[in-house]
């Protein structure tokens, strides 16, 4: 089972729900907001990605921590913070047959997915 775990309103969200449900491509969504963080997921994805990758260096969240927090990071202060944080995760990370991935690439999708 493809699960899909990120925040439903997100507009990159939006374009792998709307891939997947343009492919007929079945998945779970998990919500962050309503669910709150799935921890193994999360450490998964930094196992396999490292946290540099998983934390959302490049939005809001991430630019309004404090420097120290920022300059201290590491996968465990990753998993810390994006549980009271989770608009940090990158998204959505997808868990697919025991592989993970990041983000939206609908090319990655249609090799992983439909090939």
């Amino acid at each position: 089972m493809i699960k899909i775990y990120g925040i439903k309103n997100c507009d990159t969200m939006k374009k792998a729900f709307k891939w997947m449900e343009a492919h007929d491509v079945d998945y779970e969504f998990h919500d962050y907001k309503k669910q709150g963080v799935d921890i193994e997921a999360l450490k998964n994805a930094i196992k396999v990605h490292g946290w540099e990758n998983v934390i959302n260096k490049r939005g809001t969240t991430w630019r309004k921590l404090d420097e120290g927090i920022k300059n201290a990071m590491n996968a465990d202060k990753a998993i810390e913070i994006a549980q009271d944080n989770p608009s940090i995760i990158k998204r959505p990370i997808i868990t697919h047959n025991d592989k993970i991935i990041l983000g939206f690439d609908q090319d990655a999708y249609q090799v992983k997915f439909i090939q």
